[in-house]
């Protein structure tokens, strides 16, 4: 089982499950824009699981639970004492320009984490106008970003 885990163009919304907006450290630096995530296991684990009881209440078994379940399988690997990261990378930029044009303020203004608790709990909840709400945000978000791919 690898211990980095990549996408390209994307980050899947079930890895924003993981974190606590308060863990989230955002901002512009030399480079440009970056977000960094950090969590410990335990908490990182316990969200999972919670994300991936939310969703089997609601859909059952299925490709989504299927991807949370691989997902928490890949957390179990690690020490107890381990930290998990997520890094949007060279993606950070992309997110920035995307949400400016967007009319927001750039990186600053990406609820990734919020949008994903937000359809987590209208899963859990069995209110679907709550977590379409928090889906279409994140994916609208991000399918912006992934349009910079496809005009490369």
């Amino acid at each position: 089982m690898p211990h980095i885990l990549t996408e390209t163009w994307v980050v899947p919304p079930r890895w924003f499950a993981l974190f606590d907006p308060s863990e989230r450290l955002r901002g512009t630096g030399p480079q440009g824009p970056f977000t960094l995530l950090r969590t410990d296991i335990a908490r990182a684990k316990a969200r999972c699981e919670s994300a991936h009881k939310a969703v089997v209440t609601a859909f059952g078994n299925g490709p989504i639970e299927g991807e949370i379940a691989a997902l928490l399988a890949w957390l179990n690997v690690f020490h107890p004492a381990s930290k998990v990261e997520l890094d949007y990378g060279g993606l950070a930029l992309y997110l920035d320009r995307s949400l400016r044009e967007n009319g927001e303020e750039g990186i600053e203004a990406d609820s990734s984490i919020e949008d994903v608790a937000l359809s987590l709990q209208g899963l859990a909840s069995g209110d679907g106008a709550l977590a379409g709400q928090g889906y279409e945000r994140l994916v609208s978000r991000w399918r912006r970003v992934g349009a910079y791919e496809q005009a490369m």
